[in-house]
């Protein structure tokens, strides 16, 4: 199947929620109130319901109990409710794909970018940024195993989804990988130019000339998240670690291998995003 009939195969293409297509919208918005964004995700719910539980998680260690929508927008700030509401949005939008794990999916897809807001605040790339494409940098993986069914799960069977060498097996298999179908996925939801350039570039992030350091972040962010689906030991994570990247960006080896947190700490109590 082409990259275009897999894209055209309605079984394989979620929707995003409206109130999530009004937020992407606004990444080109500079007038947008935060009142208009509490009203419009009063609207919804679910979505609504995971906000507030966000608000009131561990994470954001809150003195008193957030009680409606506009007082955790307000709490948050919209780039932060931007972001949770976007990444809530896209988990929504599967419910169940043949052959994978969503589950597991979704976690790895959160460490993803709880690492890289990590990495793109040691190098002072946008964090919310960041944080948003690590959610959503693997989700061709989904549109894949959805529209090409036995296909992609016989490939699983000679290369792990996790595996940094899948894309490669891909590319192989389809003529096409789970990056350049994210990327496409990106464009017809009309995310900003950065989402889809990100998500193309990230599985080789040193090809661009300058080089692109928010492809980059999310490069080692997908590596550290794919070493911990692995269960790599310390040693064969510094054995896999890829330092060309990390050098590229200005990051030592022993920051990305020893200084940053583990992925638990990083992602307590942004666990309501993926359930």
């Amino acid at each position: 199947m082409t990259l275009e009939a897999l894209l055209q195969n309605p079984n394989a293409l979620p929707t995003a929620p409206r109130v999530v297509e009004e937020l992407i919208s606004s990444f080109e918005k500079t007038d947008v109130s935060l009142e208009d964004i509490a009203r419009t995700l009063s609207l919804d719910p679910v979505l609504a319901a995971k906000l507030l539980r966000l608000a009131n998680s561990a994470y954001y260690h809150v003195s008193r109990r957030i009680g409606n929508v506009e007082d955790a927008v307000r709490m948050l700030g919209f780039v932060t409710v931007r972001t949770l509401v976007i990444s809530s949005g896209l988990v929504g939008g599967f419910k169940s794909v043949p052959g994978l794990d969503l589950k597991r999916f979704w976690r790895y897809s959160l460490h993803t970018a709880v690492s890289a807001k990590w990495i793109a605040k040691k190098i002072g790339v946008n964090t919310d940024l960041a944080f948003t494409i690590g959610m959503m940098h693997a989700i061709g993986r989904l549109v894949m195993h959805a529209g090409l069914g036995e296909t992609a799960q016989a490939l699983d069977q000679q290369v792990s989804a996790y595996d940094p060498a899948r894309p490669v097996a891909e590319k192989a298999a389809f003529g096409y990988d789970f990056s350049e179908v994210g990327a496409e996925l990106a464009l017809r939801w009309k995310f900003p130019d950065i989402f889809p350039e990100t998500i193309r570039d990230f599985p080789h992030p040193l090809n661009g000339s300058p080089v692109s350091r928010m492809s980059a972040v999310i490069h080692l962010a997908a590596w550290r998240a794919s070493a911990e689906e692995q269960k790599l030991s310390a040693e064969e994570r510094a054995a896999s670690l890829p330092v060309d990247v990390s050098r590229a960006i200005g990051l030592d080896d022993g920051e990305v291998l020893d200084d940053m947190p583990s992925l638990g700490e990083l992602s307590a109590g942004l666990e309501e995003l993926i359930n």
